[in-house]
């Protein structure tokens, strides 16, 4: 019978920028008493990936520009933070109060460009997602694989809203090894049918998934060991996933 164990690795401290992530980690894993198996993923909250990167903004060293000012009085927003958002994005999708709708700059449609300051030490301090997900997974991917000898993926999540429904869930930002998208067009159902649009937004689950153990607020887990996963592991014989595989092209988007 397939099964999926997630168990949260605690006890990590308070992230500083440039610490050895990869040293906490296996910390973590032994103080837990795991050893590392081939198809485990380490799921990672991103923001203690974006501390370690250095990705926190003291909000006093940020000069708002006249947009930002015009956009801080729609939505009631520090211009300072608006400032942050506009650099982090593509376009502006929505201003309401209390919220800004954007494209950021690594394609997610998401609010507020995903710069937040909850848990995040410091009254004046905002932090920014890591700077390329995928490459910060790549690596320490790299860095696990080669500490336990055995082939692991790495996953790095964020919390959304959703279009249509209330509240967040944990979504995949960066992906190393596991396969964001799996294509199922051409496989058969039980009835035998072709499948024709089916597609499995993998790594979405397991971050939904992880999110659960992980929490949203004082919990203090943001790292998940997941075992089972149900699909395999990209390896470097394959094409390398990356979470752009999840998002849609704006030539597809019906509501934009």
């Amino acid at each position: 019978m397939p099964e999926l164990v997630l168990k949260g690795l605690s006890g990590l401290p308070e992230i500083l920028q440039d610490v050895d992530l990869i040293e906490l980690l296996v910390d973590a894993l032994r103080r837990t008493q795991v050893t590392l198996q081939a198809g485990d993923i380490i799921v990672l909250a991103q923001k203690i990936v974006s501390k370690a990167e250095g990705r926190a903004v003291r909000l006093a060293d940020v000069q708002p520009s006249a947009r930002a000012h015009e956009l801080a009085r729609e939505c009631a927003k520090d211009p300072r933070l608006v400032e942050l958002i506009l650099r982090e994005s593509r376009e502006v999708l929505r201003v309401k109060p209390g919220i800004i709708i954007v494209e950021h700059r690594l394609g997610f449609v998401m609010a507020n460009a995903g710069i937040d300051q909850s848990n995040v030490p410091g009254d004046d301090v905002a932090l920014l997602l890591p700077h390329d997900p995928d490459a910060s997974a790549r690596a320490l991917r790299t860095a696990l694989c080669a500490r336990s000898g055995v082939a692991v993926g790495v996953l790095i999540i964020d919390s959304f809203g959703r279009a249509w429904r209330h509240g967040v869930t944990g979504i995949a930002i960066g992906v190393a090894g596991v396969p964001a998208l799996i294509d199922q067009r051409g496989a058969r159902d039980r009835e035998g049918r072709v499948l024709k649009v089916t597609q499995v937004a993998a790594a979405d689950e397991l971050a939904a998934a992880a999110s659960l153990v992980m929490g949203q607020a004082d919990e203090g887990v943001p790292a998940v060991l997941a075992r089972g996963f149900p699909y395999t592991l990209t390896s470097g014989t394959q094409r390398e996933s990356a979470i752009a595989d999840v998002i849609r092209p704006k030539a597809e988007d019906l509501f934009r």
